[in-house]
């Protein structure tokens, strides 16, 4: 599984990609979703060290979804410094490191592409019919169906996403654009 680090935002903890789950368990260890099958699959172990003194790492674990090289794998930094985005083959979660047992599983299966967006202050997730905004303070924006099988991102440049998505009735690629702080398509 390749995996990514991105710290295209900045954090307030360190992860390290494991190439296999610890033979001795950290104290604290933490499964995303809880309780969960897929585990069994395969998960991203993600070893979790904040800044916060007086804290232990922790060891994240999470569920794989799809073994295919065209869904990402790996941990992303998010607009609110204490998250953290672990994505495992789709799956995306995430991660409250200063209380790590506090988490949100996007809804996206498997999301398809993961981009930082400095400027607005977003990351971006988009999945096969959308897009899913996550900001300073959690989900800022999920947009409309943008496609029925299919977002490609073209450029984002001054507060404007462009995109296509593709049209089963006319089977062709339609062009898109979105406001980047309302998610609303404006053509």
């Amino acid at each position: 599984m390749n995996a990514l680090l991105d710290f295209t935002f900045p954090c307030a903890w360190k992860a390290e990609i494991l190439p296999a789950r610890p033979v001795i368990l950290p104290a604290r260890h933490f499964v995303y979703p809880r309780d969960v099958e897929e585990v069994e699959r395969g998960a991203l172990e993600v070893l979790v060290r904040t800044d916060e003194p007086g804290t232990s790492p922790f060891l994240a674990t999470c569920a794989l979804g799809f073994r295919d090289p065209v869904v990402p794998t790996g941990v992303w930094s998010a607009p609110n410094p204490q998250e953290l985005c672990a994505v495992a083959g789709g799956y995306t979660y995430i991660i409250d490191t200063s209380a790590p047992e506090r988490f949100t599983m996007l809804p996206y299966r498997p999301v398809l592409e993961v981009r930082p967006v400095v400027d607005q202050r977003l990351l971006l997730f988009v999945g096969h019919r959308g897009i899913l905004a996550w900001g300073v303070a959690g989900e800022a924006w999920e947009t409309k169906k943008l496609s029925d099988e299919g977002v490609t991102i073209t450029s984002i440049e001054g507060g404007m996403l462009r995109g296509l998505g593709w049209n089963l009735i006319t089977d062709k690629e339609t062009p898109f654009t979105l406001d980047l702080q309302s998610g609303e398509q404006v053509r």
